[in-house]
């Protein structure tokens, strides 16, 4: 499969870029040294767009096997300045501040029927409304931006979209929807908050 710049491996235990991957993949909005975060990199192919004009990039994942997947997919591009660390949300970077984080959350609304009985299960359950961890990683972000940092996420009409917003602005972020598509049932947004001055 190919996205962007790169071809990668998949996998049936990692979240197979979609929709929502390819729309963040082609409106990330980064500046040459970005020392970046991406959370839930999955196959890594996110992380590795951005490496390109990034100074680094830090890419977590709580599925292990989405982190063996990723560091396969990195190493055949040919990529040094990724680093992979296994952990939930900001967990793996408890001191660390950045220029940019990246988030695609597990952002479907779920019944206990709809619940995976695997790692996979991760990448898409968002609890009843759809913003279980969204509003855990929505509480942290900001103490892990640098001054003038930025967060890029996807986010599905079939959640939230404006409680994240206000959420976010909330916190300080001026905050716009830079990019959306729309399917059938539901319309995938990017929704990107930059900390104000």
């Amino acid at each position: 499969m190919k996205i962007g710049n790169f071809t990668i491996k998949t996998s049936e235990n990692v979240y197979e870029p979609s929709d929502d991957s390819y729309l963040l993949a082609k409106n990330l909005m980064i500046k040459k040294g970005d020392e970046i975060l991406e959370i839930g990199t999955g196959t890594g192919i996110i992380a590795m767009n951005a490496s390109i004009l990034a100074k680094s990039v830090i890419a977590t994942d709580i599925n292990y096997d989405a982190l063996k997947l990723a560091e396969k997919n990195i190493k055949s591009n040919k990529i040094k300045n990724i680093k992979l660390c296994y952990g939930n949300l900001f967990n793996p970077v408890q001191n660390k501040k950045f220029d940019l984080i990246l988030f695609n959350p597990p952002y479907l609304p779920t019944d206990k029927e709809d619940i995976l009985e695997d790692d996979l299960n991760y990448a898409f359950d968002g609890g009843i409304d759809g913003m279980k961890t969204i509003t855990s990683f929505l509480n942290q972000l900001k103490s892990h931006l640098k001054d003038k940092g930025k967060v890029q996420m996807i986010h599905s009409s079939l959640s939230k979209v404006e409680e994240t917003i206000r959420i976010l602005k909330s916190k300080g972020f001026q905050t716009e929807i830079t990019a959306k598509e729309r399917f059938f049932f539901e319309e995938i947004v990017l929704i990107t908050g930059f900390l104000k001055e």
